[in-house]
């Protein structure tokens, strides 16, 4: 249910800084742009902002070049929506505290981890992407669903749900793109410029990792350095959403990759990433190394060397995967 302070906070404000998470997917660009547009339309002046670039593959999206960094960002604005972010460090460099702190936050967000930072949080983790909520929202404020609304929205809905062959993708979800469809997003184009597109270059690094891939214990890995990322060519958070793939392996109920990466205080870290197939979840591991996440698809950044701290979570994993395994063999001779 959207709180009623949701609806009073967007009525009120005429300034609206929107911010979604580092490292931005579809879902946190499409429910970025997708906002600015129905807030726009709403006769309201809205602000977006990332702290990293927009990838290539979404500059498709009307309205992506208005996306701003976090240098660019001011301090006076009525209210904050943050989207599609489970926590406040999510925000980057975008959200500054001295200057931010005294403006009212709501938060848009469908992650179970959600840490529930905004004054306002608007957090159901029954709908498969941010953007699927904004078409409730937009429903909840007598919006109709433009065409360059319906292409933000359904881009995320698109690429959060692996063009709808995940565990949530059920009848609201579809009903959701269907609306988005009719009011003018193409699928198949969208479809073709996300879950179904990559560069040479990340083919590239996946000859370099598959054959470091490791499998035990129904856990399939693969650890991703630095130099293997060199030498492809490859960008930040390019990998090809290696994590999805690995989860293919019939015989893997759990995957992960590990991607060496060195942060803005020059210190190595690992971001991690974690699938599930049903019934096993990751997003309480991920939630204790301070990330988060859902059942079937979670994530964290861990500070340490990249074989280290890969052998650490694999062993978190196995013994995850060990115990689920353990609970249902009781259940089943009960």
């Amino acid at each position: 249910m959207i709180p009623s302070q949701l609806r009073h906070a967007l009525d009120r404000a005429e300034t609206v800084l929107c911010i979604s998470h580092v490292s931005p997917d579809g879902d946190a660009l499409g429910s970025l742009l997708g906002m600015g547009h129905l807030l726009t339309a709403l006769g309201k002046r809205p602000t977006l902002a990332l702290h990293d670039k927009v990838p290539a593959d979404f500059f498709f999206l009307p309205g992506a070049e208005t996306i701003i960094s976090p240098e660019q960002v001011g301090g006076d604005y009525d209210l904050i929506v943050v989207l599609d972010a489970s926590s406040s460090d999510r925000m980057g460099d975008v959200y500054r505290r001295d200057a931010h702190r005294a403006i009212p936050m709501l938060v848009i967000d469908h992650h179970i981890t959600n840490t529930n930072f905004g004054q306002i949080n608007w957090v159901d983790p029954s709908c498969a992407a941010a953007c699927q909520m904004l078409v409730l929202l937009a429903d909840e404020m007598n919006m109709p669903l433009s065409q360059n609304i319906a292409i933000c929205l359904l881009t995320g809905l698109v690429t959060d749900t692996l063009c709808f062959r995940t565990p949530n993708t059920d009848a609201r979800v579809l009903e959701a793109a269907m609306r988005l469809v009719d009011a003018g997003a193409d699928l198949a184009n969208i479809a073709a410029r996300t879950v179904n597109s990559l560069p040479i270059r990340v083919f590239n690094l996946w000859g370099q990792v598959f054959p470091h891939i490791g499998f035990e214990d129904g856990v399939i890995w693969a650890p991703v350095s630095l130099v293997n990322r060199w030498a492809a060519g490859v960008g930040p958070g390019e990998d090809g959403s290696l994590s999805s793939k690995l989860i293919m392996a019939n015989e893997a109920d759990i995957s992960a990759t590990f991607v060496e990466k060195i942060d803005e205080k020059g210190e190595a870290v690992v971001e991690c990433s974690f699938r599930a197939k049903p019934g096993f979840d990751v997003a309480q591991l991920a939630l204790s190394y301070g990330g988060g996440g859902h059942p079937p698809a979670a994530g964290c950044t861990i500070k340490g060397e990249l074989y280290a701290v890969t052998e650490r979570v694999v062993a978190d994993l196995r013994t995850l995967r060990r115990n689920i395994m353990a609970a249902r063999n009781e259940q089943t001779k009960a």
